[in-house]
C-alpha cells in the first residue's frame, strides 16, 4: 500500500468514500439506499396519517352534528376512500336491506347486529394493515444499519492494521485513512438506523391509534343501529 499525503481534505466525505475500499463502499451505498427508502416511507406516512385523521375529524364532527345518518352518509360520495364513511354507508346499507322486507323479528335483529359487526370488522383490519404498511421496512433498516455499518467498520480496521503491516510504520499518516473510513461507514449505518427507528415508533403508534379510532366509531355505530332496531320492533 503506498503512503499517501495526509491533508484536511482528506478526511472530506466524498474523499473518504472515493478512497474507500470496495467493500465498504457497498456497505456505504446499500446503507444511503436504506435511508433514502426509509425516508420515502416516512413522508408518505406522515402525509397519510395526517390527512387521515383530518378527514377523521370533519367525518365524525359532521356525524356529531345532529344530522341524519343516511344525510352524512351521502354526502361522502358513493365510494370514499376513507374507512369512515365506508363503515357507516355498509352499515346503513344492511339496515335498509333489512327494513324493506318489514318490521324485523328479534333473530333477524341479532342476525343483522352480527352481520355490521362482521362488515365493520372486516374494514377495521384492512384499513389497520394498510396503516402498518411499510413498519417492517421501517424496522429492518432500524435494526439492521447499525450492525451493517459495524461490518464496513471491521472491514476498515482490518486494512488499517494491513497498512501497518506493509508500511511497518505505525504513523497515524499511514492508518488515519483507513480508520476514517470505518468510522464513517458506522455512522452511515447510524444516520440510517436512527430516523428510521423513530419513526417506526411514532407510526406504530399512530396506526394503532388509528384503529382505535375506527373500533370506536364501529361501536358507536353498531349501538345506533340496534337503537333503531328496538325502535321499528
Amino acid at each position: 500500500m503506498t503512503p499517501v499525503a495526509v491533508t484536511p481534505e482528506t478526511f472530506d466525505f466524498v474523499t473518504i468514500f472515493m478512497s474507500a475500499d470496495w467493500v465498504v463502499k457497498l456497505v456505504m451505498i446499500g446503507l444511503a439506499l436504506s435511508s433514502l427508502w426509509s425516508w420515502a416511507i416516512i413522508l408518505e406516512k406522515t402525509v397519510r396519517f395526517r390527512a387521515q385523521n383530518r378527514e377523521a375529524d370533519r367525518f365524525e364532527d359532521a356525524v356529531a352534528s345532529g344530522r341524519s345518518l343516511e344525510d352524512v352518509a351521502a354526502e361522502a360520495g358513493e365510494r370514499p376512500e376513507h374507512p369512515l364513511p365506508r363503515m357507516l354507508q355498509g352499515a346503513l346499507k344492511e339496515w335498509r336491506d333489512v327494513r324493506a322486507k318489514g318490521p324485523p323479528s328479534e333473530g333477524q335483529a341479532a342476525f343483522l347486529v352480527q352481520r355490521i359487526d362482521r362488515l365493520l370488522d372486516a374494514i377495521i383490519a384492512r384499513e389497520t394493515a394498510r396503516a402498518e404498511r411499510g413498519l417492517s421496512v421501517l424496522a429492518i433498516v432500524a435494526t439492521a444499519s447499525p450492525f451493517v455499518g459495524l461490518f464496513g467498520t471491521v472491514w476498515g480496521i482490518m486494512r488499517a492494521f494491513q497498512a501497518i503491516a506493509v508500511q511497518k510504520n505505525t504513523s497515524l499518516a499511514i492508518v488515519a485513512p483507513s480508520i476514517a473510513e470505518a468510522l464513517f461507514a458506522t455512522a452511515v449505518g447510524l444516520v440510517a438506523a436512527i430516523p428510521a427507528y423513530i419513526a417506526y415508533n411514532a407510526f406504530s403508534t399512530a396506526a394503532a391509534g388509528f384503529g382505535g379510532r375506527l373500533e370506536n366509531f364501529a361501536d358507536d355505530l353498531s349501538s345506533a343501529i340496534q337503537r333503531r332496531l328496538a325502535e321499528r320492533m
